[in-house]
């Protein structure tokens, strides 16, 4: 568990929150895998840290998928939790910002995209649907192409509602499928297992002190991140 530990990236630390770089081979939550969650591992960096002698709160108001890596952020005490929890329900109230490598180029280079998704639980998965369907829910995101490299184009992506799967089954729907996401269209799959959706950034007002928040994921350690994002500047 030390080596965990001492690996892991924190991104943003204080008294109520706590924000980690998570990879794109960790999972959040515990599932049928057995895999130590990130929550077990920071809760562990927790202990280890300020040497406390019991349990260790540790609150998760939003969540990423396993093969997603980026922004995580965790909230240590109950009041932020509670608080955290209101503000991302209201959708208006956290930005958040991912990076995406894609294949194909989207047409128009931006714009908007509204779509109607629903879940099917079974295959964990989500497919466009009419909006009277049921079980539909609507999924709103804005995009814009920053960067390119000879084979693949860099998507920016701003959320605005926070469906299962979303940006993933979004641009897989005008053409786009994210570089390694054999579930939503990408030809190939990633060396190691992962896709290329990064979740970049997410901005808020602190639930505890009201202060202005921006945290900020370095992309992963990978050549291909490294090259496409090399003259990208953003904030």
């Amino acid at each position: 568990m030390k080596w965990f530990v001492s690996a892991m990236d924190i991104l943003y630390e204080d008294n109520h929150l706590i924000a980690v770089n998570k990879t794109c081979n960790e999972i959040v939550q515990g599932d049928k895998t057995g895999d130590t969650p990130l929550v077990d591992l920071v809760k562990a960096y927790l202990k280890a840290k300020y040497n406390k002698p019991g349990a260790v709160y540790l609150g998760l108001p939003h969540r990423l998928d396993r093969p997603t890596s980026g922004v995580v952020l965790f909230a240590k005490t109950s009041k932020a939790l509670t608080r955290l929890n209101a503000m991302f329900g209201a959708h208006d109230q956290i930005r958040k910002t991912y990076w995406a490598i894609c294949a194909n180029c989207p047409q128009p280079m931006e714009g908007r995209l509204e779509h109607y998704l629903i879940r099917r639980e079974e295959q964990n998965k989500s497919y466009l649907t009419k909006p009277d369907a049921r079980g539909a829910k609507q999924a709103l995101l804005n995009y814009r192409v920053i960067a390119r490299s000879d084979r693949y184009y860099l998507v920016e992506v701003a959320l605005e509602t926070g469906r299962h799967h979303q940006i993933r089954c979004q641009l897989s729907a005008i053409g786009c499928p994210i570089k390694g996401d054999l579930k939503y269209g990408a030809a190939r799959c990633n060396p190691d297992g992962g896709i290329c959706l990064h979740a970049r950034r997410i901005e808020f007002v602190h639930p505890v002190s009201h202060q202005p928040i921006s945290i900020t994921a370095p992309v992963p350690d990978d050549p291909l991140w490294h090259a496409i994002t090399g003259s990208v500047s953003d904030g």
